[in-house]
């Protein structure tokens, strides 16, 4: 029979499917993954803008002064039945919070203000104020990353009679 030694493992040293680490490297390693972690999940709030004013159902302006319309909904006009009911929809959802903006394709309208999918948390503003009943799905060429699922959400908006589908 033939015996062979096997060497004793330090007690600083921590034994490992692929081999023998230092706790110390061990340690380095944790601290990268956890910094890693914490500035990829803090992507979004370094990105992070405040709303400082609510225009109306679908157009906020931030920080900088800037005016964003959100991208591929629309909601009534000034004078037009649920305007104020919008506007007030969309103060509630974003006014005075750190918002994340998405741009699709295109970056500015017309008038030149940002077109811009708007975030607060997980909620995308603009689908919420579809699936609320208080704003229509309206394409914006070609601006179009998110227009199946504000038209599934203006569905069934129409079907529970929300707001706008109330009559």
């Amino acid at each position: 029979m033939i015996f062979i030694k096997v060497p004793q493992i330090s007690s600083c040293m921590t034994r490992h499917k692929f081999g023998l680490w230092n706790k110390g490297q061990l340690v380095v390693v944790l601290v990268l993954l956890l910094t890693l972690l914490a500035t990829g999940c803090s992507k979004i709030n370094e990105n992070a803008v405040l709303v400082t004013r609510i225009i109306d159902g679908d157009t906020i302006e931030i920080e900088s002064g800037t005016k964003v319309r959100y991208i591929g909904i629309d909601t009534p006009e000034i004078g037009q039945p649920y305007y104020l009911e919008a506007t007030e929809a969309n103060r509630k959802l974003v006014e005075g919070k750190k918002i994340w903006l998405e741009k699709d394709l295109e970056d500015k309208d017309e008038y030149g203000r940002l077109l811009r999918y708007v975030w607060v948390d997980e909620i995308m503003v603009n689908a919420e104020l579809v699936r609320l009943g208080y704003a229509y799905s309206y394409s914006y060429p070609p601006n179009l990353k998110y227009q199946t699922y504000f038209l599934q959400m203006e569905k069934e908006a129409r079907e529970q009679k929300q707001e706008l589908w109330s009559s």
